[in-house]
């Protein structure tokens, strides 16, 4: 179909009757149908686009009042003008350009709405880290470094079962500086951790260095 080689298609942003106008004064510009030549009614070209004669009717409507063509009832289409089919062409090429700027300015709507989106995710993280080092600060958390000669050097949190060894639970670890809220089971301990727990225990403390500073 000549529709396919003419016009780029793009349904959602040009109505099917516009794109079979298109179709025919690009026909009519590269003198596939000539100035003068009376071409075949409406039910032909339906069957060749493969569209309603309704569709036919308003493709060559909107020719007609370009003066791209003239419709003559029962005889045909006579092509009119050349230079009108080459105008119809420009017009929708800026068109064309204008609805593919908007597609543009949409996508990157999107993409705005999901930066904005990612910097919310990050602000509650940032909040719910601020909560917790505020409850750090009302429960005082116990502090202990873990020797070199330690146990626990290289084996995880889950492995060495601390809560059950101590009756402490770790809340944090501090290495190096760097502060590990809420370590969960598979952080590994290195020489000179610092270990944060909290506990309800008298002694606890005398446990936490017992267990974790044991050869």
């Amino acid at each position: 179909m000549i529709l396919k080689n003419h016009v780029e298609d793009k349904s959602e942003t040009i109505a099917k009757y516009e794109k079979i106008a298109l179709d025919i004064a690009y026909s009519i510009l590269n003198d596939e149908w000539k100035v003068g030549e009376m071409v075949k009614g409406r039910s032909t070209l339906s069957g060749k686009y493969s569209v309603s004669p309704e569709t036919i009717r308003r493709a060559l409507k909107l020719l007609e009042e370009l003066q791209v063509v003239n419709v003559i009832e029962k005889k045909g289409i006579l092509i009119k003008s050349k230079e009108a089919a080459n105008t119809f062409i420009k017009e929708y090429q800026s068109k064309d350009r204008i609805l593919s700027l908007r597609e543009e300015i949409a996508k990157l709507m999107e993409e705005k709405n999901a930066i904005e989106k990612s910097v919310l995710e990050r602000m509650d993280a940032v909040i719910e880290q601020a909560m917790l080092l505020r409850n750090i600060g009302i429960i005082y958390p116990l502090e202990l470094k873990i020797s070199e000669k330690s146990h626990l050097v290289g084996k995880s949190i889950g492995e060495v079962r601390f809560w059950n060894h101590t009756g402490a639970t770790i809340i944090g670890v501090n290495r190096s500086g760097h502060l590990y809220l809420s370590p969960g089971p598979k952080l590994v301990f290195f020489s000179n951790d610092i270990i944060l727990f909290v506990g309800n225990a008298i002694n606890i403390s005398d446990k936490v260095n017992k267990y974790v500073n044991k050869v």
